[in-house]
């Protein structure tokens, strides 16, 4: 008893010097006092867990032209208006409506297995299941051949991608082959590759006019397997059908498969694709205002897209954006609520199919777009914001220095910056308004893998947030968004000289573009 009496004082004893050595390393960093209160609310109040669940477990992927997408627009404005923010949907356009069902792949001779497989979006359902033999594309070293061929695929189930030989990543190949072995393996992964891109190109197709040279030739379905080099990951976007059902198939199932309508087995496949074709839907943005109190007609811009491809929950992708701006929302409204300018939230629509809702919002919001000070855009994944590039804007160095310098010491000091850098030309919303000579600065996150294992694939799913990485991103956003809406001046959009291509030519600052406002544009 007394030797742990002794082990519970010393526990208190030094529980007691780790809190004085925290409140002596707080201490010690003089912030802003509201930059100190946002600091605090995203630590020690953060909304962003219970806001993932609602929005991406509760609501899940955010498709448009889906249900779901408009759920998620009516959610975001709910939340906003909870916390007092005048919030409100601005249509843009109109989308095929599409909501995804259920779907089953199985294989059903030479044996019984259920195969992992993912409709793609837009694609067709089945109204029944659909019986059939999986079938790949011939081998053949013309157009004329292969469109001699061509009325084989009738009611065949045709295996559309290339076959992979090797499942497994190059790190992990990396990690256990010889250095011989790793060479050698390499090589012949990227000769496959060239193998069948020179295929397609030989028999006169791309990805989007094959599936349709199929479907006219009466296939049953189509099957792709678009791996990401990542094990048991996919990408899905959308399907190039118009009556018959396009899935995908994991990696693994599709090689099985492939080898075996190789080899002349005649594997059976079954399909049933519940999906439904819904009436035109309007696409919307979600957008929130804080008032400004001085300069009520300039603007701050916080700007993430809130639509999403639907292979998973579009966590990263852009989830965390999305939960990233309003939780800045939600804290500024509450240690900020009088700002100088008008702080405007974009939680933007049909991002994925050409920046649609930001180029709308630009192409219909002149007045805001001539008074807006600077936007803030973030949507490349959960880590915490590393780089802020100029855009090519001249005097950027000097106003995100400023704005920069009052963030805490250990969320400034990740940022690498390069000024006055080169202009986004796409890629992500920030894009938009950079084409109209706004200066608008993408917030690039450290990629914790983003680009090989979540973006745009079947697992961007809850899982793969790192909060704490949020809460830093919302301490930064916060910060910018305060500093900018009280900076005395009104920055300078001057551009820089463009520097010379390859060939000498002096390159274009980027055009604004005209959103796509329907899905008969795409």
């Amino acid at each position: 008893m007394k030797r742990n009496s002794i082990l519970a004082m010393s526990a208190v004893f030094f529980a007691t010097q780790i809190t004085l050595v925290n409140a002596q390393n707080k201490s010690e960093e003089k912030l802003n006092p509201i930059v100190q209160s946002f600091v605090n609310e995203a630590n020690d109040n953060s909304q962003l867990e219970n806001m993932a669940f609602e929005l991406l477990d509760g609501i899940g992927p955010r498709l448009v032209g889906t249900p779901e997408m408009l759920a998620a627009n009516n959610y975001t404005v709910d939340k906003l208006k909870s916390w007092g923010i005048d919030a409100n949907l601005q249509q843009f356009g109109t989308w095929k409506g599409w909501q995804r069902g259920t779907t089953h792949v199985d294989l059903v001779y030479p044996r019984t297995k259920t195969l992992s497989a993912t409709q793609l979006a837009w694609s067709p359902a089945t109204k029944k299941a659909v019986e059939a033999e999986a079938l790949i594309l011939p081998k053949v070293s013309s157009k004329a051949e292969f469109d001699k061929w061509l009325p084989s695929a009738k009611g065949k189930i045709v295996l559309m991608a290339q076959y992979q030989k090797i499942g497994r990543s190059d790190e992990q190949i990396k990690e256990f082959a010889t250095p011989e072995l790793y060479e050698k393996l390499k090589a012949e992964k990227v000769q496959s590759k060239k193998d069948f891109a020179n295929y397609i190109k030989t028999i006169g197709y791309d990805n989007t006019t094959l599936p349709e040279a199929l479907e006219k030739a009466g296939a049953a379905g189509i099957a792709i397997s678009n791996w990401t080099g990542i094990h048991s990951t996919n990408r899905v976007f959308g399907a190039k059908t118009k009556s018959i059902p396009m899935f995908d198939i994991d990696l693994e199932d599709y090689g099985m498969l492939y080898r075996m309508a190789e080899k002349g087995t005649k594997p059976r496949i079954k399909v049933d694709a519940q999906s439904k074709v819904l009436p035109e839907a309007k696409s919307f943005n979600t957008i929130g205002m804080i008032k400004g109190s001085e300069k009520p007609n300039e603007y701050v811009i916080l700007s993430a897209h809130l639509d999403s491809w639907d292979g998973a929950q579009g966590a990263t992708d852009n989830g965390t954006g999305t939960l990233t701006m309003l939780e800045t929302m939600r804290i500024l409204k509450k240690y900020y609520p009088n700002p100088k300018r008008t702080i405007v939230v974009g939680l933007w629509g049909s991002e994925e199919q050409g920046l649609n809702g930001s180029r709308g919002f630009v192409a219909d919001n002149p007045e805001i777009i001539k008074g807006v000070q600077a936007v803030f855009n973030q949507d490349n994944g959960t880590g915490r914001v590393v780089d802020i590039s100029g855009q090519g804007f001249k005097d950027s160095y000097a106003y995100i220095g400023r704005w920069l310098d009052a963030a805490p010491k250990k969320v400034k000091d990740q940022i690498k910056s390069t000024f006055p850098g080169m202009p986004g030309g796409g890629g992500s919303d920030h894009a938009s308004f950079v084409a109209a000579g706004v200066p608008g600065f993408s917030l690039s996150s450290l990629n914790w893998g983003y680009f090989g294992y979540t973006w745009h694939t079947t697992k961007d799913t809850y899982d793969k947030i790192v909060f704490d990485e949020l809460k830093n991103n919302v301490i930064l956003t916060a910060t910018l968004a305060y500093m900018a809406s009280e900076d005395p001046e009104f920055v300078s959009r001057e551009k820089r000289v463009m520097p010379n291509d390859d060939k000498g030519t002096a390159v274009k600052w980027p055009e604004a573009r005209e959103p796509k406002r329907s899905s008969k544009d795409y």
